[in-house]
């Protein structure tokens, strides 16, 4: 009896541990020792892949320095590094504009944190088909992104260009049914914004994140129309509110508005994205 009493209490303690291991390794922004025994702190940081995830690993040496071990975890889709976020997956996200922010924050019940403006990618209409907007034919058929933010960025960019009419340019919620003037009776199809680089072939134009259109190598000169640089739209440093104020967050906030990140993203990008710090 006594034996069995035992191999129990053995079963009961390793469920214990393991337990204990697993919540250990939800919290995202773990700590450690470098080799010199000073504390490190690990940070999860969701982006997408051009520029964000490069602008991210350009700094990690900085990081490393003091004492926060940064791992970068790039996605293709808008969708998961909120989800993630809000979710204790990742500690923060780079990667999506205020606007953007808001409406997933309204629509999904979140209460993610913008905290940092770091850059501007300037929206644009590109095409395979034509080399300038007033080749673009009565009835073209244009690609948008189909999430509220992008679509009505796509559709104030070509309001504020004398294409379409809009109720509100101003209004960043705008949708096709704002839409009050379409003279040349263009014809809208919305999709997901990373795969309209690869539907442009199958539409007369498309309106382009810039990230997406960097991913794809298309020339950000080539595109038709552009956004100024006074577009509301600059992409932000993400958090949770419960640690929006961690040490580790603010190094990594430093970091990225750095002399050294202007400087970086000025020769790298050559113009096709902006600082906005």
């Amino acid at each position: 009896m006594k034996k069995w009493t035992l191999i129990l209490l053995s079963i009961m303690l390793v469920a214990i541990v393991s337990a204990c291991g697993n919540k250990a390794a939800d919290n995202t922004a773990a700590t450690g020792t470098t080799e010199g025994g000073a504390e490190t702190v690990t940070l999860k940081v969701g982006a997408t892949a051009v520029p964000h995830a490069e602008i991210l690993k350009h700094i990690q040496p900085v990081l490393a320095k003091e004492g926060v071990n940064l791992q970068v975890v790039e996605f293709t889709d808008y969708i998961q590094p909120n989800v993630q976020l809000n979710g204790k997956q990742l500690d923060a996200n780079y990667f999506q504009t205020l606007p953007y922010l808001e409406e997933q924050n309204k629509s999904r019940g979140m209460t993610l944190k913008a905290v940092q403006p770091v850059h501007i990618e300037p929206f644009g209409a590109y095409s395979t088909k034509y080399k300038s907007i007033d080749e673009l034919p009565d009835g073209a058929n244009i690609a948008i992104p189909n999430e509220v933010s992008n679509g009505a960025r796509a559709l104030i960019l070509l309001a504020n260009n004398g294409l379409i009419e809009l109720k509100d340019k101003t209004n960043i919620t705008s949708s096709v049914k704002d839409i009050t003037a379409n003279p040349k009776n263009f014809k809208f199809t919305p999709m997901d914004a990373a795969f309209i680089t690869r539907q442009l072939g199958q539409v007369d134009m498309g309106m382009i994140n810039m990230n997406y259109v960097l991913e794809a190598k298309i020339d950000p000169k080539s595109a038709l129309l552009t956004e100024t640089s006074s577009a509301p739209y600059a992409n932000y440093l993400v958090t949770r509110e419960d640690n929006q104020n961690d040490a580790a967050i603010e190094k990594l906030k430093k970091a990225l508005t750095s002399d050294d990140v202007k400087k970086f993203i000025e020769d790298t990008y050559n113009g096709a994205v902006i600082p906005a710090f």
